[in-house]
């Protein structure tokens, strides 16, 4: 743990997405942390839901808004008054990004914007990060890793989308919050966070899992894309360490950071599913050739996280074969007690 928990203690923490995969678990750790937690959602995503599985509704405040209401958003974040906040809410999957494309953008851009607004209101202290994701650059399928420096770009709508919201960012920072005496803020990168507790349709894990608990092939479409796996709690820590950071005025406001694991840990799709086929022994997968993609997607992406490793002392802690011990043993112990 690179951060000191103290820094969160009695603090008021409100998190947008708290009912999806990686909001719940910082919700978690938050609660655990002995911060006064609040969340803001519009629902549960996924059934089963990894927020209902730890039964948070009885350790935070649990709101149910969508944040593409301004209104709404804006009122209840100047009621609440927090002294933190992470932003992950949003249209996260690609696939869906292309089926509901007008509703990516909404969500993920104006969804921006209300909570740059929402922080605008405000008149005490607070510390905020925004989640953006690792799809924000501009993708050459080049084998080194991605800087924050590096160009903002995106072909498909959730990367796009997304790029538009680190654009929105960035305005709200030169135009209002570069010389604010009460808001700081730093923008998290980060993606393909596997761990347990993962429910999203289209994303490997969960449909490996959902698969094999009815007996069934996983078929792999895209089996040599390569992607920085990372265990959910690695960039949860990232994101706590950035926040503690600009607490504690050790960094500079407005700045955006990558988290990822080191470069070695870019494996394949198809690496993924044999290594964690290791912890279910009677599981298969296939490899289904298509001539043409249906939707696009970037087939080779990377990180550098120097900065984060330099200027917070970040640093991941999981090998890539910890990172798939850690979400067998949970997916096998969710499985165990529910055929019990």
């Amino acid at each position: 743990m690179n951060f000191d928990k103290e820094v969160f203690k009695n603090k008021k923490v409100l998190i947008t997405g708290h009912t999806g995969f990686k909001g719940s678990w910082l919700a978690l750790w938050l609660s655990k942390m002995g911060a006064k937690v609040y969340g803001v959602s519009n629902n549960i995503p996924t059934k089963p839901s990894n927020f209902e599985i730890l039964n948070l509704e009885k350790d935070i405040t649990d709101i149910r808004i969508d944040i593409k209401d301004s209104k709404l958003l804006i009122n209840k974040v100047k009621e609440i008054e927090p002294q933190f906040l992470f932003h992950l809410a949003a249209q996260s999957l690609v696939k869906k990004s292309y089926e509901k494309t007008p509703e990516t953008y909404l969500t993920n851009t104006f969804g921006t914007i209300n909570v740059m607004e929402s922080l605008r209101t405000l008149e005490n202290n607070c510390t905020a990060v925004l989640i953006t994701s690792d799809k924000v650059y501009k993708n050459k399928e080049w084998v080194w890793g991605y800087k924050e420096s590096d160009q903002i770009g995106g072909y498909d709508p959730y990367s796009a989308s997304k790029g538009c919201a680190e654009i929105i960012i960035s305005s709200y920072y030169k135009s209002f919050f570069e010389f604010s005496e009460n808001i700081k803020f730093g923008v998290a990168r980060a993606g393909n966070v596997i761990g347990g507790g993962d429910w999203a349709p289209n994303r490997i894990i969960p449909d490996c899992i959902k698969s094999w608990m009815n007996n069934e092939e996983v078929i792999l479409r895209n089996p040599l894309s390569t992607r920085p796996w990372q265990h959910v709690l690695e960039p949860l820590s990232g994101y706590l360490t950035l926040a503690a950071a600009l607490y504690e005025g050790k960094i500079k406001n407005g700045e955006a950071f990558n988290f990822g694991p080191i470069a070695e840990q870019n494996r394949s799709v198809e690496e993924l599913v044999i290594k964690l086929i290791d912890y279910f022994p009677k599981a298969k997968f296939k490899i289904k050739k298509e001539e043409r993609a249906i939707y696009k997607e970037a087939k080779l992406l990377k990180l550098n996280c120097d900065k984060a490793f330099s200027e917070l002392n970040w640093l991941p802690r999981f090998s890539f074969e910890q990172t798939i011990a850690e979400t067998a043993q949970w997916y096998s112990l969710f499985i165990q007690k529910n055929s019990e």
